[in-house]
C-alpha cells in the first residue's frame, strides 16, 4: 500500500478506481477506498501542490533548470516578506504563490498581549500547517536555447481578471526578471506592472 504524508501532516493512501469509460483512475484518499495500489504505475509520480493537495500525475519532462528555480527561490528569500511566498516549478514555467489572508505577524500584533505564549505557539503552528497560497506571478520559458523567460502577474480587475503578460518587461534571462520583479511582490508597485 502506498501512502504519502503532505506538508500539513495528513496521510493519504493511493487508490485505484475505474472511470465511466472503464479506464483506470488513480487518486489519493484519506480513507482508503476502491482498490489499494501497491506500486506506482510506470510513467507516474506523486506530486504535492503548494497548498498540500496530493495527486498522482504523469511524469512530464521539465525544461526549467534547477539553477533557474534556485535564482527565483533566492530572490524570494531576500524579499522582506519572503516567508509569505512559495515557488513551484512546472515543466515550462516557475510560479510564485502568495499567502492568502493575513499572516501570523498581524495576528501576533493584535493578540500578542492577550493570549498566553503557549496558546500563541499553538496558533502559530496551526497557521503554518493550514496556510493557503494563491498564484501571483510566473516566469514562462519562451526560448530554451537562449534561456529567455517572459513574466506574467495575476490581475484582479474585472475587465482583465487573470494572467496579465508584462509586455513592457519583455523577454529576459531569469536572473534579470527575478531581480527586478520579485521585490514588487506585496507592494503597490506590483499593481503598476503591465
Amino acid at each position: 500500500m502506498i501512502t504519502y504524508t503532505n506538508r500539513k501532516g495528513v496521510t493519504y493512501t493511493l487508490c485505484k478506481g475505474v472511470t465511466k469509460t472503464g479506464k483506470p483512475r488513480y487518486f489519493f484518499a484519506r480513507e482508503p477506498q476502491g482498490e489499494l495500489v501497491e506500486v506506482i504505475p510506470e510513467g507516474y509520480e506523486i506530486r504535492e501542490s503548494v497548498n498540500g493537495v496530493v495527486s498522482l500525475a504523469k511524469v512530464r519532462p521539465g525544461h526549467i533548470l534547477a539553477e533557474e528555480a534556485a535564482v527565483v527561490a533566492a530572490a524570494i528569500q531576500r524579499h522582506p516578506q519572503g516567508r509569505n511566498y512559495r515557488v513551484d516549478v512546472k515543466p515550462d514555467r516557475i510560479d510564485i504563490y502568495e499567502l492568502a489572508g493575513e499572516g501570523m505577524g498581524e495576528v501576533l500584533a493584535t493578540f500578542g498581549d492577550v493570549f498566553s505564549p503557549a496558546l500563541l505557539a499553538r496558533m502559530f503552528a496551526n497557521h503554518e500547517r493550514y496556510r493557503q497560497y494563491t498564484a501571483v506571478m510566473r516566469f514562462i520559458l519562451t526560448d530554451a536555447e537562449q534561456r529567455l523567460f517572459r513574466a506574467e502577474r495575476m490581475c484582479y480587475r474585472s475587465s482583465v481578471d487573470g494572467w496579465l503578460p508584462l509586455y513592457n518587461i519583455g523577454r529576459a534571462p531569469i536572473e534579470h526578471l527575478a531581480r527586478s520583479l520579485v521585490p514588487t511582490l506585496g507592494t503597490d508597485a506590483f499593481f503598476e506592472l503591465y
